[in-house]
């Protein structure tokens, strides 16, 4: 039996564009249709992300250690402190979890296929700027014209509920291809 890579696809947008939610919305789905998922988030806002302070495995780190892990009952809490802990390293670590998608919020200069969440019209040069552009969903009415105008691609109103559905099938598509892929 062939290993099935991971199909890796990112969601992308400017800070307060709906990622978390939109990708909240899309893992529903992605679970219903049986698909092991999980998400990479950029922590984008400068400085590290929040730890929990004077538990053990903070200690840990405050102590020495490069990395800490923390289970019980089926919850793994991986901290580590490293200089930087690139994209491709974090998603060679999920490869332990043998997942079928990997989305990833953020990153957006890397060249995985992707989907763009466009608040207003200020937003529109990130469809110029960034590669691999899958799907966009728009905030603001009317974005839609200036979207085609650049791009071939699905759009969707951000209150259009088929935006995630078409994604997710749009996912099990790219999904299947790699488990068709893979057995030859």
């Amino acid at each position: 039996m062939a290993l099935v890579r991971p199909v890796i696809f990112q969601v992308t947008g400017y800070q307060d564009s709906g990622k978390t939610t939109f990708i909240e919305k899309l893992l529903h789905g992605l679970k219903a249709e049986g698909l092991m998922t999980a998400v990479i988030k950029h922590h984008g806002h400068g400085g590290k992300p929040d730890v929990l302070p004077k538990k053990d495995s903070t200690r840990h780190l405050a102590a020495g250690a490069i990395a800490s892990i923390v289970e019980g009952e089926g919850r793994l809490l991986l901290q580590t402190e490293q200089l930087e802990f690139k994209l491709d390293k974090q998603i060679n670590l999920l490869g332990l979890f043998n997942l079928d998608i990997i989305l990833v919020e953020g990153h957006k200069q890397e060249s995985f296929p992707k989907m763009v969440l466009l608040r207003d019209k200020r937003d529109l040069s990130l469809i110029r700027k960034l590669k691999n552009i899958a799907a966009v969903v728009y905030w603001e009415e009317g974005l839609e014209g200036a979207i085609s105008e650049v791009l071939e691609v699905p759009c969707f109103h951000i209150g259009d509920a088929k935006a995630e559905q078409q994604i997710v099938r749009l996912l099990k598509q790219m999904h299947d291809k790699e488990t068709a892929d893979s057995k030859n």
